[in-house]
């Protein structure tokens, strides 16, 4: 018997070229057996369209208790911001401790924090005259775009470069990066299951994400993992 798929809930606020690329993934295998189960937004936007085009729930998400609801509802086991802008903030962190991941335009610890979005971390990257820039997907927790690293891909920053050049260069690894965190994710989750006893139900109201100590040792080894996942063009 088949293995049940990791359903993921993947969050976006604008065009949703990130979404698409985890959608061509899942198409192809390539998330280790996740299934993207719904789609949420902030804001009306076109990444609503492609879930709706590729058959999928989408929510309307105006705070993060919106977020764990429909995460509940959908029986979401991991959460992937795929360019998804505001804070997530309260009860879903704690639900969802070591299964969210967040797509971030710069290299960590670089280049994040308040105000760091969209061009303007490509401009602030570019007035700090950096000879190279990227992605980073990391782990979300309480703090902001400080939780632990999966992995980074990185471009070289050229001497002609205007914010949108650099953005550009950068969504192309981006579209990587989101597929191969998600797939580390879904490994990790698929693991955790044969931890925690094979639990049949994981509508998020039964299912227990094994341990604390479990949690732990996720977070430990994805921080090990960041120092030899990282790729270089």
């Amino acid at each position: 018997m088949s293995e049940r798929p990791v359903s993921l809930l993947v969050l976006v606020s604008g065009e949703g070229t990130n979404l698409q690329a985890l959608l061509e993934a899942e198409k192809r295998g390539a998330l280790a057996g996740g299934r993207i189960v719904a789609v949420a937004a902030d804001r009306p936007c076109y990444g609503l369209q492609r879930a709706e085009s590729a058959g999928l729930p989408g929510y309307l998400t105006a705070h993060s208790e919106d977020i764990l609801d429909a995460a509940r509802r959908e029986g979401a086991e991991g959460l992937v911001l795929a360019g998804f802008l505001p804070i997530i903030r309260g009860k879903v962190l704690e639900v969802y401790s070591g299964r969210i991941l967040n797509l971030h335009p710069s290299l960590l610890p670089k280049f994040g924090g308040k105000g760091m979005y969209g061009l303007g971390v490509h401009r602030a990257v570019l007035e700090a005259r950096e000879t190279e820039s990227g992605c980073t997907v990391h782990f979300v927790d309480s703090g902001l775009d400080c939780g632990p690293i999966l992995l980074q891909r990185r471009v070289p920053v050229l001497p002609d470069d205007n914010p949108q050049t650099l953005a550009d260069r950068i969504r192309r690894e981006e579209h990587i990066a989101i597929v191969e965190g998600t797939a580390l994710l879904c490994r990790r989750l698929h693991a955790d299951r044969t931890f925690a006893g094979g639990y049949t139900d994981y509508s998020l109201d039964s299912y227990c994400w094994a341990s604390r100590d479990s949690m732990k040792q996720t977070r430990e080894e994805a921080m090990k993992r960041s120092a030899i996942s990282s790729f270089t063009l």
